[in-house]
């Protein structure tokens, strides 16, 4: 099949961020012959290949996946493939879950462009890449690369440690990070054939997929299977341990009923069951119980950051990045938590969003002495940010960087939503940027020209890292490595720049206390 080449898809308008998204395929071939099969996709309007549902593996419950592969059979690739169930009934959601998505410029084994595989947040327990958000035309299109996204398993499915229960499922707390393991072993052997190059293949994922992504990093049967990668929002300094993480299984079992000395129904009850008691108590953490990766001893012998960063890792270059709003995202301005806000219950409001065990009272009069024009509200989300979603960030980079890793960086998203002005710039507005997918539903960050240049230079410099090991795009100033004591940050902005230590201050403030790792 011949190739697409850049010029072409750009002139197809597919790459222009503020464009509509393509919804409709135009007749053409699309049919690729890959080790896995011959997957028949769809040619969009510009060129672009795109092949959806393609299945990596099987997911036998609570098990680790196999392998899937049809060599020789023609085998349609049109539509995404289910999600993982979520206990909503959702009707696209099904256990049989393990497929992914490419979209390529051209199908041509000496194209060898660079890989970008993406998995999604939700934590470990929700999501999926087969929304909007998350298409990988304009990424692809605009860097000539080829985008890979990935659906796998998830909450109880995915990370409930049933090991010390029951040796049947020695795997079992692991099995969403083996199925992303499995999905990139069907890249390595699967992607030249789409015109990608398996020796560079780039991860980037946001919130949970950051930790995912974190998390493989430690991981011995990931090693080699990806070459940089960028978390975004996202962090796994530890995982649970099994102790801790059998008592969440216990709790989830007790919620189920199911007895943790025969747990023969966990294989006998529809999937649909299993969803009942997702929100079961978390008897370590309080809240609804957590599923992670969990320092099994088999898969993931050691914390990925703690009490170092895992050596494994400090080879493989490396962009870690967040935003300046937070916890805009999913503290609501009209929730109870933030309505109502005064001076003289923000202490007590602030406390429970927190994850540094630093008195309330006092970090609230440390804020308002160096902030001292910042209202209420503003100064609830700069500490819940700061206290809750920045310093799992700070404390990976600052581990790559004493341990002498020199490619790592580092960025904060400082654009403000032009749409959602109440907002900031919030958890997730970084999505849009890296896809370029700016009019998406989900998408805080508006069409404007300004947005438009940001995507460019976010797009490009991840595809950069992806491509040469190195970021860089067009327009975006020189961006130094993250090194101690300068700690230099990338801030994305309408103008954006780079700065040493951007927030020295709160830095010091929070680091008097450690950090509590969620799930640990």
């Amino acid at each position: 099949m011949s190739g697409v080449t850049r010029r072409t898809v750009m002139a197809g308008g597919i790459a222009l961020a503020g464009t509509p998204l393509m919804a409709h395929a135009v007749p053409g071939d699309a049919v690729v012959e890959a080790r896995a099969g011959r997957f028949e996709g769809d040619r969009l309007d510009g060129g672009m290949l795109r092949f959806r549902g393609i299945r990596y593996g099987n997911a036998p419950r609570f098990r680790a996946p196999m392998p899937f592969a049809t060599p020789g059979l023609r085998v349609p690739a049109h539509e995404f493939g289910p999600i993982c169930p979520q206990g909503k009934g959702d009707q696209r959601a099904s256990e049989d879950c393990l497929f992914l998505n490419i979209w390529t410029p051209g199908a041509v084994l000496a194209a060898k462009r660079p890989v970008m595989l993406y998995i999604h947040g939700g934590a470990y327990s929700n999501g999926s890449v087969t929304v909007p958000l998350n298409d990988g035309a304009r990424l692809a299109a605009a860097e000539d690369v080829v985008v890979v996204t990935v659906n796998h398993r998830l909450n109880a499915l995915g990370y409930l440690y049933l090991a010390r229960l029951d040796p049947r499922f020695v795997d079992s707390g692991n099995l969403g990070q083996l199925d992303l393991i499995l999905a990139l072993q069907w890249v390595r052997d699967n992607i030249a054939a789409f015109g990608g190059d398996p020796s560079r293949v780039f991860l980037f994922g946001q919130s949970g997929g950051g930790a995912k992504i974190a998390t493989l990093m430690g991981m011995p049967a990931a090693k080699g299977l990806f070459h940089s990668c960028a978390t975004m929002s996202g962090q796994q300094v530890t995982a649970s341990g099994p102790i801790n993480a059998t008592k969440r299984a216990q709790a989830y079992l007790a919620k189920l009923g199911v007895q943790e000395d025969n747990l023969q129904p966990l294989l006998d009850m529809p999937v649909e069951k299993l969803g009942d008691a997702l929100d079961a108590t978390d008897p370590i953490l309080g809240g609804g119980v957590y599923f992670g990766p969990v320092l099994d001893m088999k898969w993931l012998t050691r914390h990925p950051f703690w009490p170092d960063a895992n050596p494994q890792s400090l080879a493989i270059p490396m962009i870690l990045g967040n935003t300046h709003d937070e916890t805009r995202a999913f503290i609501d301005p009209g929730s109870t938590k933030v309505k109502g806000l005064t001076w003289d219950n923000i202490a007590a409001r602030m406390a429970p969003e927190l994850r540094m065990d630093l008195l309330p009272e006092w970090v609230v009069a440390q804020y308002r002495a160096h902030f001292p024009t910042d209202s209420v509200e503003q100064l609830f989300y700069r500490a819940t940010t700061a206290g809750r979603s920045w310093p799992g960030q700070l404390l990976e980079a600052d581990a790559r960087a004493a341990a002498g890793a020199k490619a790592t960086w580092v960025y904060q998203v400082d654009f403000q939503s032009p749409t959602r002005p109440e907002r900031g710039a919030p958890h997730t507005m970084d999505i849009a940027l890296a896809f370029g997918t700016l009019d998406a539903p989900g998408s805080f960050t508006g069409t404007g020209p300004a947005a438009q240049k940001l995507s460019a230079q976010v797009m490009g410099a991840f595809a950069s890292l992806a491509r040469t090991g190195r970021p860089a795009a067009k327009g975006l100033a020189p961006w130094t490595p993250y090194t101690l004591p300068h700690r230099a940050t990338m801030l994305f902005d309408a103008s954006s720049r780079v700065m040493n230590d951007p927030r020295k201050w709160e830095r010091e403030l929070w680091g008097r206390v450690p950090y509590i790792q969620p799930g640990s």
